[in-house]
């Protein structure tokens, strides 16, 4: 029997998932987000600088809702395929349940960096620049971060609750994540760098980390001409290296509980 990797297992999903209505879904909200967003900032009276700060925070805190969204449909897409048997019967399961996690957390990151990137486009072409390639690059790679753990936690519920249960705990990961920044675009009426604050015990909720390190991106260099970049450098070194440590944990837990589940329910 030929074995199992996961670069084999991970663009066979790719493949799968190219051909799912769920690529398409990601791409439709890509440039939805960044057309509607990037038209207004570049017209809108607010700092552009600020408004791409506004703009990357909003985008991490809907990633746990993405997450519940995008794992609940691709958890169904498996059962009405066959009882989940393309997970279930692989010749490795903690390869599959791996390959599944990654295919929906790269198709995330690829919706976050298309929308991130037209939007700074569109601001860049209205003569407006909201922040250097850099800094939006680094808050693509922050989001990214962040999301790992929601995707971890997103399947594991599709997959053991029902679609359900992972677009509940979603919705109600996006809502923690806006209240962790002091609600919609306070940075941008406020002119606080709120990815950088102190955000209580919601700061350490991982529901709330991908708006913040998304953030912390453009705040850099927001600071940076305002003499409080050792304020944002002291929040990255402090998240950062947490949400790379809880990223491969759940990855990790994911492969480590998915050989021993057992498929008792057709939906929830």
């Amino acid at each position: 029997m030929t074995r199992m990797t996961l670069p084999s297992a991970l663009r066979s999903e790719l493949q799968r998932l190219a051909r799912s209505p769920l690529a398409a879904a990601h791409a439709a909200c890509a440039l939805a987000a960044g057309l509607a967003c990037g038209a207004y900032f570049a017209t809108a009276p607010w700092d552009a600088r600020l408004g791409a700060d506004a703009y990357v925070q909003f985008l991490g805190a809907l990633m746990p809702l993405m997450a519940g969204i995008s794992c609940g449909l691709s958890a169904d897409e498996e059962r009405r395929a066959g009882g989940l048997a393309n997970l279930l019967g692989a010749p490795s399961r903690r390869t599959a349940a791996l390959a599944k996690l990654c295919s929906l957390w790269l198709v995330a990151s690829a919706t976050l960096a298309v929308a991130v990137a037209l939007f700074g486009c569109i601001l860049a072409a209205a003569g407006r620049p909201a922040a250097p390639a850099a800094s939006l690059a680094a808050s693509v790679l922050g989001m990214s971060l962040g999301s790992v753990p929601l995707y971890a936690l997103s399947l594991f519920l599709a997959l053991r609750f029902g679609r359900n249960a992972a677009i509940g705990a979603g919705a109600a990961g996006m809502l923690l994540a806006f209240f962790s920044m002091g609600g919609l675009a306070h940075g941008l009426m406020t002119g606080a760098l709120t990815g950088a604050s102190p955000a209580g015990l919601l700061g350490a909720v991982p529901f709330c980390w991908a708006a913040r390190l998304g953030s912390l991106g453009v705040e850099a260099a927001i600071a940076a001409g305002t003499g409080s970049a050792g304020t944002v450098a002291l929040a990255a070194a402090r998240l950062v290296p947490a949400a790379a440590a809880l990223a491969a944990l759940s990855a990790v837990a994911v492969a480590a509980w998915f050989p021993r589940f057992e498929e008792g329910r057709s939906d929830a």
